[in-house]
């Protein structure tokens, strides 16, 4: 779930998944029945929501609603930054900082789907997750800092935001990419998003080591690419809570603690 930054919400949330009401009349993909998910144009915590038919795709069949409302922000954020910025290529070998988050965890499955070596950055209470949605390695912070280590990785996918830019070199293979900050604070800190969205550019310039940060955008393709992993089993959304729609305040407050492994979801329910 995401807010407008600057913006009054009227109501929050920002994916939805469901079954389509109504249509207009220049509609052409999808018709009442329709199992859909994606974005809405005025917020998700509600029972019907409008949403254009550019922000919507046919909900994967193996999925349930509650796992196809978790794609939409967090899994076009993780196929965008490793498929689009970062270029990942199989064989390469990627970290991801914030593994177990909502971004993380799909990205470490797309990054498996993708062909990577891939060791995920968490805390202890979620090595086993990491492991289990495809994690050949797993660091846990609370243990050892990554940058301190001799592994040298192609790309970084940094969702956390807690390390200044140049802790990074060292741990950059000698072309490799650093990913990251600019992901409207979807799980990194504010401060070292700001940081990482002014000083990535001027890194990159003095150095063959690049750093980028991005915002995912929404496009046609994104949402049916991923309901297609969805559907054939490399991606699994993993949901940590689901509450229902008069608990909205409670799931607002336990995202916020940042103790959320995967996703938290909102169920209309029957």
């Amino acid at each position: 779930m995401s807010t407008m930054i600057g913006t009054r919400v009227k109501r929050p949330g920002a994916d939805v998944a469901g079954e389509v009401e109504a249509v207009g009349r220049n509609v052409t993909r999808f018709a009442s029945g329709d199992a859909v998910f994606g974005g809405s144009s005025g917020g998700g915590f509600a029972e019907y929501v409008c949403a254009p038919e550019s922000k919507l795709a046919k909900m994967p069949t193996n999925a349930s609603f509650e796992a196809a409302a978790s794609l939409n922000v967090a899994g076009r954020t993780a196929l965008q930054g490793l498929r689009d910025i970062a270029c990942l290529q199989p064989g390469q070998k990627i970290l991801i900082n914030g593994a177990s988050g909502g971004v993380g965890t799909f990205a470490v499955q797309i990054a498996k789907w993708l062909g990577a070596d891939v060791t995920g950055v968490c805390s202890m209470r979620n090595v086993d997750l990491a492991r289990e949605i495809g994690a050949d390695h797993v660091i846990d912070y609370t243990r050892e800092d990554f940058t301190d280590g001799e592994c040298r990785y192609d790309v970084i996918f940094d969702l956390v935001g807690d390390k200044p830019l140049r802790a990074f070199t060292t741990v950059l293979s000698p072309d490799g990419k650093w990913i990251g900050g600019g992901v409207l604070g979807v799980e990194a800190s504010m401060p070292r998003m700001l940081a990482g969205i002014f000083n990535a550019p001027a890194m990159s310039l003095f150095s063959r080591q690049k750093f980028a940060t991005f915002i995912a955008k929404t496009n046609k393709g994104d949402l049916p690419e991923l309901a297609d992993i969805v559907a054939v089993g490399k991606v699994i959304p993993v949901i940590d809570r689901i509450f229902t729609l008069d608990q909205a305040p409670e799931a607002v407050h336990y995202v916020d603690t940042k103790r959320a492994r995967g996703k938290v979801v909102i169920s209309i329910g029957d």
